[in-house]
């Protein structure tokens, strides 16, 4: 299903992952500005994505921890349309299927591996936010925030601080 925000021209989006259940009060802080906000997965409890919601419209894809009943209605992908830019969301990007020269998507935005990731390939922007509560390999606990203008996008990577 495509999820399309497309009626201003410029966005704010804040970019989340792994938060396995917990929602930090910087998250919060950070996102407070944001047009959308995104979820690339481990979501890790029921509720935290309407939490997320009051905030700003929410979109989360289910992550490799996120079972029971409440995770099954979370699409595994999702495709999204901000302004003029097609983004692509997948908790472990390493089952996503691109063509190399697919323009399909300009950004994908995955989680899964707890690692903050800011990559630009030829055609498409990989984007992972890093963890929002269990970083690994001696990174912070991290989110990002996506500016989109048009068809352009720019990225900043936000260390958390509690």
């Amino acid at each position: 299903m495509l999820e399309q925000f497309t009626a201003k021209d410029q966005y704010l989006v804040g970019v989340i992952s792994d938060t396995h259940g917990c929602l930090p009060q910087s998250v919060l802080k950070v996102f407070q500005d944001t047009d959308l906000i995104i979820h690339a997965g481990d979501i890790g409890k029921q509720g935290l994505l309407e939490s997320l919601g009051k905030i700003a419209p929410t979109i989360g894809v289910r992550g490799n921890m996120d079972r029971g009943p409440w995770a099954r209605h979370l699409p595994l992908q999702e495709a999204v349309k901000v302004s003029k830019v097609m983004l692509r969301v997948i908790h472990d990007v390493y089952k996503i299927e691109l063509s190399p020269h697919s323009n399909t998507y300009q950004i994908v935005i995955s989680g899964h591996t707890h690692r903050p990731l800011v990559e630009r390939q030829p055609e498409v922007l990989f984007l992972n936010p890093g963890s929002a509560v269990q970083p690994r390999y001696g990174y912070p606990a991290s989110v990002a925030l996506l500016q989109i203008k048009g068809n352009s996008a720019k990225t900043r990577l936000i260390e958390l601080k509690e």
